[in-house]
């Protein structure tokens, strides 16, 4: 039954529930959907939400409000005694990191974010143009400011007309983008925490690397494709599993001298893969869903899709040399499939609703550590900090376009002629990329399936430009000039 309570008396459990989370050192804002009268009791809160009724309307303004979607300008039209006079309230701007706080499904108004919305019609058109020639299916997530100006996708996960049309929550195979999204960032968690050095060996922590020409590479030199290593081999055709993965790889011979040129490797990536696991004692794919993506609510990317994805999961290549099929459902990578689908420089699933979040808070915390911005109070303390973030986004060195990980704009890069040389991204071979330019305060996720039916088709390479030039050049609250020619 139901108890009658004056307004100046809440309840006792409430008041306690309150007392108990400050106790605790909880963050805490209460929000009242009824009467402010009753609302003036709960003092003690930290925060206080007055949203005044309970209508849809009334809980979903609340809701924006808390997660930082929409501002918070209201005043008090009358009075709360005794903490609370008339016209009291708090200024809040809508948050830098809304995109990752949870609202990857709203678009905004682009004007909003300092762009043009006839200019960001052309890279619309753009995307349907290129599920004619480019790709069956393809979806982009574009944020600026922490807002989100595009969530959207285009054509079909397959070129047949009846195949389900792609949506933001297609599952693209990333690629080489498992590499930042997913082994990079575990690094730099690892540094961040003190359990691993850029400077460390890697035979400090896999065995068949403490000798010969191995013995002198580290963590940085791998990150950094720098380190002795061939750029690929096809241990697929008679390799299974991470033992013997580990055992050939350590029987390798040096290509080069470590640390003389950079020559871009998967097997680095692979070896930086099974490291990791050594220090955490867990398999990748579970360190990356408990100290990655489950902190960021990334609830679709993942190793090894599930089957009752299979749906939403975009074909890649007609393979007729290794398994046989159209491949669908698994790694399109060989190296990748045949470690069991789990790999530090492939394998990776995820959505483009999935990689806004990554990309929106990885653009924030750029920011923050290089001193663009002050601190970022939202971002999650599960993750790098943000000195850590820009120490790995910051090009290395003259000698190449390579960060800690990531890539930066060189030449004719595929993130085109306008993100400038502070800007870090990556591309995958399956047709995917990520570009983030913390002086443009911009990201951009192209998720496509170029290789279906074949990798010959190569028309993702301008495709990808053009798309970049378009989406920076509808900015219009900043000049955007070309970026100056460098190596």
């Amino acid at each position: 039954p139901r108890t009658a309570l004056r307004a100046d008396e809440p309840p006792v459990a409430l008041t306690s529930f309150i007392d108990r989370l400050r106790e605790e050192r909880r963050p805490v804002v209460a929000v009242s959907f009824g009467s402010p009268y009753f609302s003036a009791q709960l003092a003690d809160a930290p925060g206080l939400v007055l949203a005044w009724g309970g209508d849809d309307a009334s809980q979903r303004g609340a809701a924006d409000a808390l997660i930082g979607r929409t501002r918070i300008s209201g005043r008090l039209p009358i009075a709360l005694p005794p903490l609370y006079p008339k016209g009291h309230g708090l200024d809040r701007a809508p948050a830098v990191g809304a995109v990752a706080s949870g609202s990857a499904d709203i678009e905004i108004d682009p004007r909003e974010a300092g762009m043009d919305p006839v200019a960001l019609a052309r890279v619309d058109r753009l995307l349907r143009a290129g599920t004619r020639d480019v790709a069956p299916g393809m979806a982009i997530a574009m944020g600026r400011a922490g807002r989100l100006v595009r969530l959207r996708a285009y054509g079909r996960l397959d070129w047949d007309p009846e195949s389900p049309a792609a949506t933001p929550s297609t599952l693209f195979d990333l690629a080489s983008l498992t590499k930042v999204v997913g082994t990079t960032t575990a690094i730099m968690k690892l540094v961040d925490e003190g359990r691993l050095r850029l400077d460390s060996r890697i035979g400090e922590f896999l065995p068949e690397w403490d000798r010969g020409w191995m013995r002198v590479v580290t963590v940085r030199d791998l990150l950094l494709h720098r380190g002795g290593l061939p750029p690929f081999r096809p241990f697929w055709r008679t390799l299974r599993g991470r033992e013997e993965y580990r055992r050939a790889i350590g029987e390798l011979e040096a290509d080069y001298r470590p640390g003389s040129q950079t020559v871009y490797s998967d097997i680095g990536l692979m070896t930086l893969a099974f490291t990791i696991e050594t220090i955490t004692g867990r398999p990748l794919d579970d360190h990356l869903e408990r100290t990655v993506f489950g902190p960021l609510g990334m609830s679709d990317t993942g190793f090894n899709p599930s089957a009752s994805v299979a749906d939403r999961i975009a074909p890649t290549e007609m393979d007729t040399v290794f398994r046989g099929e159209h491949v669908a459902g698994v790694v399109h990578d060989e190296n990748a499939f045949a470690l069991g689908g789990v790999a530090g420089h492939a394998g990776l699933f995820s959505t483009a609703r999935d990689l806004a979040r990554f990309a929106d808070w990885i653009l924030a915390a750029a920011r923050e550590g290089r001193g663009l911005v002050g601190p970022d109070a939202r971002r999650a303390d599960e993750l790098p900090s943000p000195s850590i973030v820009a120490a790995f986004s910051d090009r290395a060195g003259p000698e190449s376009s390579r960060a800690l990980g990531w890539d930066t704009p060189s030449g004719r890069s595929s993130a085109g002629r306008f993100f400038g040389a502070g800007a870090f991204g990556h591309t995958g071979f399956t047709g995917t990329s990520i570009w983030i330019d913390p002086e443009l305060d911009l990201f951009v996720v192209l998720l496509t399936n170029r290789v279906n039916p074949t990798r010959d088709n190569l028309g993702h390479i301008p495709f990808r430009r053009a798309v970049h030039d378009a989406v920076a050049t509808a900015i219009v609250d900043r000049p955007v000039p070309p970026r100056e020619p460098g190596p």
